[in-house]
């Protein structure tokens, strides 16, 4: 794993996160009328998303496990080989999909999800963050 390229997405990822604990709205009706509250929670979400799965990327290139098909199942390796728990790496790859709807059919968003991955959610990406930041603290990943 590259460490300095992980150390800048985790930095990228905190950052995203702090956007979006300091603009979470009170109310999914808040979020509802303010488009420039909208555009602010699903940028930052879809970056977290997919800083997440570059960073998992990072994770099987290093340990030369099978690469995944897709961004979702980034998250399936991470859980088979014991560094996220499985309910963890489950909500994560939901936030995949998410994050492709945001890209590419931003108009279909349903804002009640946005507003609960903003206010209830967010803690999934800091888990991740923390396993991130073990890996690059030198603890040895263990294969099963």
């Amino acid at each position: 794993m590259d460490k300095v390229i992980v150390e800048r997405k985790l930095d990228s990822l905190r950052r995203c996160l702090a956007r979006l604990h300091a603009k979470a709205p009170s109310d999914v009706t808040q979020l509802r009328a303010d488009i420039d509250l909208q555009d602010v929670l699903v940028l930052n979400l879809s970056r977290a998303v997919q800083l997440c799965v570059d960073m998992a990327a990072h994770v099987i290139a290093g340990q030369a496990w099978p690469p995944p098909n897709t961004m979702g199942e980034a998250f399936d390796r991470l859980a088979e080989h014991g560094l996220i728990p499985a309910d963890l790496a489950l909500r994560l790859k939901q936030a995949v999909g998410f994050r492709n709807v945001a890209v590419h059919a931003y108009d279909t968003l349903d804002w009640d999800i946005v507003f609960a991955i903003s206010t209830r959610y967010l803690g999934d990406f800091e888990a991740f963050a923390r396993m991130i930041a073990r890996q690059l603290d030198g603890d040895a990943v263990t294969a099963r």
